[in-house]
């Protein structure tokens, strides 16, 4: 595994480690101990997996999640690792798959450009601005073994796809992250119906860290409209129905939005591309700008109330070679002004700055997070025939976040109840301690689910709330059982009902031989039955301590566990 510093974001490199020598193994030991169990096999090349596809045999517009293929996926990165997802939407026919084959380039370029010759071959050493040598300049084609492509006039992805290797890279933070890259079906195809064109659009949104819309020559007015509807989830997370949802929802739902404009005709200066990038984010301020028509300038307000980050790339036309169908991805036949705004495109979206872990709700997930919601989000989707309504969106994101909120609080809870009074304890804590240390757990798990559970309707929210009591007052009737078990005082009534008989005749012959007359021949036989009573009574207790010798000294040493429970008036004995 080789950690590669480039372009202000560091990737690491997945390599066999059983074609290492040992030194190579221990060095990045941290990152190695980490990837150890989600490097890919070699063997197996990294292809798109389709994570939803459209259609089957009984209904040819079904929306079809599958599980397993994004399961694959997600098991490649440790679970406390957080994940980044890129992808790429808009209309068919715009280059979607084409620009994530040439992301996969760069990336893949960054990842192995690492011995010495390479990296001076792509440093300025001149200082004069310029590279001897770009990254695109060092490859002859991209190929088709990425995101497939081609030219053409008919649609060449159907459904949600994602490429089956994460990249590994560190943030700004410092942190290792994974990072999907993610191709969608486009949009307006003749074919698919709208209500699948919304879901696509939909579901690849709510699953995105940064979306790309790509649309063709300019901005449209309908791209807005569509960006808008699409983002209605986020609109009512913001503006909630206060009878029916109660939303606390303090950061914008969706972090980037990049409308990314193919073939751009209109720039000024074709050499100068910082003034290009400049002439870029003037056009998206003319765009987004406010506008008289109410409806134009509520389209803009929630696409702005949605999105954390708006902004606005321009590739130039890639040449007349590329839109036809013997196109193979020679990289000669590509115009130089696009190769160089797509490497100052690369190197952007994959910047530190503007690469960042997936948030829902103000936090960033991690692995398994991620998956559970993109598990809730597609079988929300799963009907395909009709767009669900952006309240079903808000549910079935609360949904899963308030899932991961229960299992938090539980999972605190336990853990500390398990030290105190779990079956690994030996000592018994008095019932009233048991249950004040019971209530302040509680107390405290209850926090971290309100800390968690802050989206959504708040009945449903009220409704986990309950689960998490009822299921901690059941493990309380557990750990409670446990410590009952180890009571001093529990089982004496076994012996001291037969000890109790056996006084009292004792007792109660001693009381009759001191005042009945020795001449009484009832007082005799009262006396003989009495000591008879407790004879037998002595004698079932010995044959029992010799037979039962190991539950006789447990009673032994209950007896002076009892007895220091009294004389202490306590005995509670925790481990922290």
């Amino acid at each position: 595994m080789t950690v590669t510093e480039k372009d202000d974001v560091v990737l690491v490199e997945h390599r066999d480690i059983s074609s290492k020598d040992e030194d190579d193994i221990t060095s990045d030991n941290n990152v190695d101990t980490a990837l150890s169990s989600s490097v890919a096999d070699n063997n197996v090349m990294p292809e798109p997996f389709q994570i939803v596809s459209i259609g089957s045999a009984d209904d040819k517009f079904a929306f079809t999640f599958h599980e397993d293929k994004l399961n694959l996926i997600m098991q490649k990165i440790p679970p406390g690792w957080k994940v980044a997802v890129v992808s790429v939407v808009g209309a068919f026919r715009t280059g979607k798959s084409f620009l994530l084959s040439w992301f996969l380039t760069y990336l893949h370029h960054l990842t192995t450009s690492n011995n010495e010759k390479e990296e001076a071959e792509l440093v300025d050493e001149d200082n004069d601005g310029v590279t001897k040598q770009k990254w695109f300049e060092t490859i002859d084609s991209i190929g088709n073994k990425g995101f497939h492509w081609r030219g053409g006039k008919e649609r060449n992805t159907t459904g949600i796809w994602m490429w089956s290797q994460p990249h590994f890279v560190r943030n700004d933070k410092g942190e290792t992250m994974a990072v999907l890259l993610v191709d969608s079906q486009g949009m307006f195809d003749n074919e698919t119906t709208m209500a699948l064109t919304t879901s696509i659009f939909g579901l690849s949104t709510l699953l995105s860290s940064y979306q790309i819309y790509n649309v063709d020559k300019r901005i449209q007015e309908d791209n807005l409209q569509q960006l808008a509807l699409f983002s209605e989830y986020a609109r009512l997370a913001v503006q909630a129905d206060s009878t029916e949802q109660e939303v606390v929802l303090d950061e914008k739902p969706f972090q980037t939005m990049e409308f990314l404009v193919r073939d751009w005709q209109h720039f000024e200066e074709e050499e100068d591309y910082d003034q290009m990038e400049k002439e870029m984010a003037d056009y998206l301020d003319q765009v987004i700008s406010e506008r008289e028509a109410k409806d134009l300038q509520e389209t803009r307000e929630q696409i702005m109330a949605c999105f954390q980050t708006i902004s606005c790339f321009g590739l130039s036309h890639p040449g007349l070679d590329v839109p036809k169908k013997n196109f193979q991805g020679e990289v000669a036949k590509i115009d130089d002004i696009f190769l160089n705004l797509l490497d100052r495109y690369c190197r952007r979206v994959f910047s530190v700055e503007n690469l960042k872990p997936k948030i829902i709700h103000g936090r960033e997930v991690t692995a398994v997070e991620l998956g559970a919601y993109i598990k809730a989000y597609a079988e929300m989707f799963a009907n395909g025939a009709s767009f669900p309504e952006a309240s079903t969106m808000l549910e079935a994101t609360s949904a899963a976040n308030n899932t991961n909120a229960v299992n938090m609080a539980i999972a605190q809870y336990k853990d500390t109840m398990s030290r105190i009074a779990g079956p690994k304890c030996n000592n018994y804590i008095r019932p009233k301690e048991l249950q004040d240390d019971h209530r302040q757990l509680m107390t405290k798990s209850l926090a971290v689910f309100d800390s968690v559970a802050t989206f959504g309707s708040k009945r449903a929210i009220e409704g986990c709330r309950q689960t998490v009591i009822d299921q901690l007052n059941d493990e309380f009737e557990v750990y409670a059982s446990l410590n009952a078990g180890r009571n001093p005082l529990a089982g004496f009534e076994t012996y001291a009902i037969p000890l109790s008989v056996a006084a009292a005749a004792y007792i109660l012959r001693a009381v009759a031989d001191f005042s009945c007359s020795p001449y009484s021949q009832m007082c005799r036989n009262t006396s003989e039955l009495l000591s008879h009573i407790y004879a037998v009574v002595v004698c079932f207790l010995v044959i029992v301590g010799f037979t039962k010798a190991k539950q006789v000294k447990e009673l032994y040493d209950r007896i002076v566990g009892a007895f220091k429970l009294v004389v202490n008036d306590g005995g509670k004995q925790k481990k922290d």
